[in-house]
């Protein structure tokens, strides 16, 4: 095996190990959320550095919606760091329908 081949894969091990399992917390509130649609969706850029490493998976985002359907915050659930930082600039971007009251959906991202 090349030093080349050795690196990438050790490298690869690495990341993995980083892989970010976060439980989903209660989100404290009687009813659950309906769905809002969205309205404009920007896909995610595949990180070069993913590539390379061919690194792929799903990424799990739980998303703060404002009542104009503008994105308030993003947290990570699960997935990748490699990858989670492109899900997460994407999903900013995003604009979802209008709503009463701020609202927390879940938004899931596979890199393939």
């Amino acid at each position: 095996m090349s030093a080349r081949a050795v690196m990438r894969s050790l490298i690869s091990a690495v990341f993995c190990g980083c892989l970010l399992l976060v439980p989903q917390a209660a989100l404290g509130q009687d009813a659950p959320d309906v769905a809002r649609k969205v309205k404009i969706q920007v896909a995610p850029t595949y990180p070069d550095l993913a590539k390379k490493l061919n690194v792929h998976g799903r990424v799990k985002l739980e998303v703060v919606i404002t009542p104009d359907g503008k994105v308030k915050s993003t947290r990570l659930l699960g997935g990748h760091p490699l990858l989670a930082s492109a899900a997460q600039t994407a999903v900013q971007q995003w604009r979802f329908e209008t709503g009463p009251k701020e609202s927390t959906q879940i938004v899931e991202f596979n890199f393939d």
